[in-house]
């Protein structure tokens, strides 16, 4: 496709053949509740989603609520989370959510975008994805490395810097689709558009993508993953 600057038309394009191909992409965070999912969301940062699944059972069956996980060992909250990364940021990260959260709003995840990002350990991403997929309110789109990869390839966005990607990409989707494209994004990049192998020969997407090294991935799958019709890693 020749180059040019990205319209919502194209945009709608775009999400209505990803929409057709992962009906049921969604978050692959298992959670119970708000709380749980803002908590995997942080752990999730530098890690994969099944990971996260395999130590947050532990972790709230451990410590269920604001209120348990705000007065935590630092260290066994550490213990259970180790195999995620980076644990004892991630320890600091959460165990500050759940105090901010105990504080401020009596233990509750805010249906509130400004009050989310101004506690503990929530950033723009983790606020978009709680609000998003626990209460349903379309307040942004989250941009992981997978949104941004897809979205530069295909020239919807340009640059490194996830606000900013996320400022132009919300003014080519409309909001009514955000969680969604969030979630759709994600997918295709796990799934299709990998970062070293993508599977550009069978992309839904490739006569509209505008990554000038697709043609050397069009006559096979690149050794990419075989994309899934499930949700999950």
């Amino acid at each position: 496709m020749a180059p040019g600057k990205p319209t919502p038309a194209l945009a709608r394009r775009i999400l209505d053949r990803l929409e057709k191909a992962h009906p049921d992409a969604r978050c692959a965070l298992d959670h119970r509740s708000p709380f749980e999912l803002a908590v995997a969301t942080i752990l999730s940062a530098q890690c994969t989603d099944e990971r996260v699944n395999m130590v947050t059972p532990h972790l709230f069956a451990r410590f269920p609520d604001a209120a348990a996980l705000a007065g935590a060992p630092p260290a066994e909250v550490e213990e259970i989370i180790r195999s995620t990364g980076f644990f004892r940021a991630k320890t600091k990260s959460i165990v500050g959510f759940a105090r901010g959260l105990l504080e401020r709003h009596g233990g509750l995840v805010p249906r509130d975008f400004a009050a989310m990002v101004k506690l503990p350990g929530i950033g723009r991403k983790t606020a978009n994805v709680v609000l998003g997929h626990a209460y349903g309110m379309n307040e942004g789109i989250a941009v992981d490395t997978h949104v941004l990869r897809v979205t530069n390839r295909l020239g919807l966005a340009k640059g490194d810097d996830p606000v900013k990607v996320e400022a132009q990409l919300m003014k080519l989707v409309p909001r009514a689709r955000w969680t969604r494209t969030t979630d759709r994004l994600i997918f295709h990049g796990r799934w299709v558009c990998d970062a070293r192998r993508p599977a550009c020969g069978r992309c839904t997407l490739f006569d509209l993508c505008r990554w000038k090294s697709r043609q050397a991935w069009a006559h096979g799958d690149g050794g990419a993953k075989r994309a899934k019709t499930r949700t999950r890693r």
